[in-house]
């Protein structure tokens, strides 16, 4: 793994605050000296130089300090530690065994640690199968482990220096064992480590399952049923079944010596002996015996604070940075105010796809190519690519160097691609921008329309309920509102239903069902299951979420599909490229006809930032099936579609034929839609990943700066 850093980074306990309220500020300096922190107000922060332009407000008068700056350094990888470690007796013999299922097993790896201030014997694999390091000396099978493969390893010590070695596949006879005879101290007291060695700068992470990692107070020569721990001797015997879900480890032993994980490893995994015949860890606990640990994993950079920021009283909700500087180059922190408590509120609130932006947190894209960075340099954007830095961690949509998908994703470090003017994908036409630089095109929008606005987001959202939106006469998304708890489409329903009005203005929405824990609020998880548009997908009988033990998945697939809350969801995956819509027939009805007041164009966003046009990469359709309700009105629809794009795997059936019985090209479009609810609330929904783009078109006019301008002129009324 690289050590590549950048000059100066950094990340906030949290990304919204009311004023008043502090946020504790994590920075590390490559270099060491003195650093410099401003605060501005992020009004535009798309890099191409053809639109609105970087554009924030400089607000040092409120804070501009300098402080002395450190390299902090980061711990990536998983492991579990045990701290204190049961008592070992040097005199007597130690067996260290744990059953495995390794992913890279030609990598030097470690499986068990046993440590004290004088040395350590490890159980490790390699090129040469297992291997015992004990005081020097070093003995291994000879037989490299077959991958993805459930094995017994072992290893054993004596008083009288005899060591041995051993390994043997559960799924059959495959033994290798050695011995060997060296004088050996063992360790007697320190810590216990699984997964990686060395407690005060653990390395040699391994990559795959570990179960049942046990130290026995015996010698093994050999292991007749590699399935069997023998129930005497145990001086340790750590249970991973228990605690599924929380970062505890119990040891069932006579001294009940438990222990943490470190960097989340993921938990809830099918271990050596899953039957299939359950596919929920609550419902057979026994089966999910096993933790994958992961080289790449990272829960907290566990940075120490540097300062406390605390929100200026008078001011307003809306999006900020702090703007980091040192010799050596700059960062952004960005962050949202939320309205004061009791105070005023404005009339519309947007609502921050922070899930979102955390789940694709420094998503490393294979964008590497010559034009794309070329097109970094022209713009001055962004410099910093997620792919080049992997010591920060990756995203929901990378995956391990074992192929395993990464499950969590945490806000305790550096995101890269939350920063101004970084460019998401190589669009050769325009901005290249997704997640929360595009949503700024509305934002900047709204500051150039004057319509006054307040900001929560998503984590408010989970955390307060309905209550965060209820002062609001409308709620508007950004661009790809895509991740989401049940306990925010809770909110957004019971909002919708008590009148509020929601305006949906992304595509790819309402998408992926996540988990958080109240104890680690800094996470997010996302297990992919079976459907759904992905990148990778878990293993068989591993759907289910560690955090709260939920199925994971889409929320299609959870009975909840988008079409229940906005009228449309997911239905076109294409590249990063765009087209228009043409108006249909309802939006001359006198019920929608406002929405298109002030337009005489037929054809709908044949423009813009983000691919070229209004309607593009990701659309949404209507689906009575799924609940489209029956009074929404078709106001455009997509047409000309490039030929990159197609239908979402989880509407295909047998090839050529769809859940819907329809032919796939009639069923990939973005369906631009309106309808009321009896208790006086409203949805308009756009289904475009890129119609924010198109709201600029030589400044903020054109027909979709229009009609949005239409549409949240009567929201807001």
């Amino acid at each position: 793994m690289t050590s590549a850093e950048l000059p100066i980074t950094g990340y906030f306990d949290r990304m919204s605050a009311r004023p008043g309220e502090k946020l504790t500020v994590h920075v590390s300096v490559a270099k060491g000296g003195t650093f410099r922190a401003r605060l501005k107000r992020a009004i535009s922060v798309d890099a191409n130089p053809k639109g609105p332009g970087r554009r924030f407000e400089d607000l040092s008068r409120l804070f501009d300090e300098s402080f002395d700056g450190r390299r902090q350094a980061i711990q990536i990888g998983s492991y579990a530690k045990v701290d204190p470690a049961p008592e070992r007796d040097a005199g007597i013999a130690r067996t260290w065994t744990a059953l495995v299922w390794t992913t890279l097993p030609e990598r030097d790896q470690v499986v068990l640690s046993d440590e004290d201030a004088d040395g350590r014997a490890v159980l490790a694999i390699g090129r040469e199968g297992a291997e015992l390091a004990v005081a020097g000396t070093r003995l291994a099978t000879g037989t490299e482990l077959k991958p993805r493969r459930w094995y017994r390893l072992w290893a054993s010590a004596s008083p009288d220096g005899r060591l041995r070695v051993g390994q043997v596949a559960l799924d059959g006879k495959d033994d290798a064992a050695a011995e060997a005879r060296a004088p050996a101290r063992l360790p007697t007291d320190g810590v216990i480590m699984v997964g990686a060695e060395d407690a005060t700068a653990p390395r040699r992470h391994f990559s795959g399952k570990i179960e049942a990692p046990a130290i026995l107070s015996t010698e093994i020569a050999s292991w007749a049923d590699p399935r069997v721990l023998p129930l005497d001797d145990r001086i340790a015997v750590w249970d991973f079944v228990r605690g599924i879900g929380t970062d505890m480890i119990r040891d069932t032993g006579p001294r009940a010596c438990h222990g943490v994980t470190v960097n989340m490893p993921m938990r809830g995994m099918v271990g050596a002996f899953w039957t299939g015949e359950e596919t929920s860890w609550r419902h057979a606990p026994e089966d999910y015996a096993a933790i994958h640990f992961h080289p790449g994993d990272l829960e907290d950079c566990r940075w120490q604070p540097d300062f406390t920021f605390t929100v200026p009283q008078d001011l307003k909700s809306g999006s900020y940075l702090l703007h980091l500087s040192c010799e050596g180059g700059e960062d952004w922190l960005p962050f949202f105010v939320r309205p004061r408590e009791g105070g005023k509120r404005a009339r519309i609130v947007f609502l921050a796809s922070t899930f979102t932006y955390q789940a694709y947190a420094n998503f490393a894209r294979l964008v590497d190519e010559a034009d794309y960075r070329a097109r970094v340099a022209a713009f001055q954007a962004y410099p910093y690519l997620p792919g080049d830095y992997p010591i920060y961690g990756r995203s929901t949509y990378n995956t391990h160097e074992d192929g395993a998908g990464v499950s969590i994703s945490s806000r305790r470090r550096p995101i890269l691609t939350m920063r101004p003017g970084y460019i998401a994908a190589n669009d050769p036409i325009g901005s290249g921008v997704r997640h929360y630089i595009a949503d700024h095109h509305l934002l900047a929008w709204l500051e150039e329309k004057e319509i006054d606005f307040d900001i929560v987001t998503d984590e408010d959202l989970d955390d307060e309920g309905v209550a965060v939106l209820a002062p609001y006469r409308a709620v508007l998304t950004g661009s790809h509102p895509e991740y989401h708890t049940g306990r925010m489409l809770d909110a957004l329903t019971a909002y919708r239903d008590q009148g509020g009005r929601i305006a949906y203005l992304g595509g790819n929405g309402f998408y992926w069902k996540i988990a958080r824990d109240p104890a680690r609020p800094h996470l997010i998880e996302v297990r992919r299951a079976e459907g759904g548009v992905r990148l990778w997908q878990c293993e068989p009988g591993e759907y289910h979420h560690m955090l709260d033990g939920q199925l994971g998945g889409l929320w299609r697939r959870n009975r909840r599909p988008p079409q229940l809350l906005v009228g449309i969801g997911f239905a076109v995956q294409g590249a990063y490229e765009a087209t228009y819509y043409r108006r249909m027939p309802g939006s001359y009805d006198p019920r929608t006809s406002w929405i298109f007041a002030g337009i005489n164009e037929e054809i709908i966003g044949d423009y813009g930032l983000c691919g070229g046009c209004a309607a593009g990469f990701e659309l949404d359709r209507t689906d009575a099936t799924l609940g489209t309700p029956e009074n929404a009105v078709i106001l455009a629809r997509s047409e000309n579609h490039p030929a990159s794009f197609g239908l979402v795997p989880e509407d295909l059936l047998a090839p050529g034929r769809t859940i819907m019985h329809g032919p796939p090209d009639d069923l990939a479009r973005a369906d631009m839609i309106y309808f009321d609810r009896p208790e006086g609330g409203a949805v308009f929904s756009v289904g475009s990943i890129t119609f924010l783009g198109a709201l600029w078109r030589n400044g903020f006019e054109g027909p979709v700066s229009q009609l949005l301008y239409n549409v949240v002129k009567r929201f807001e009324s």
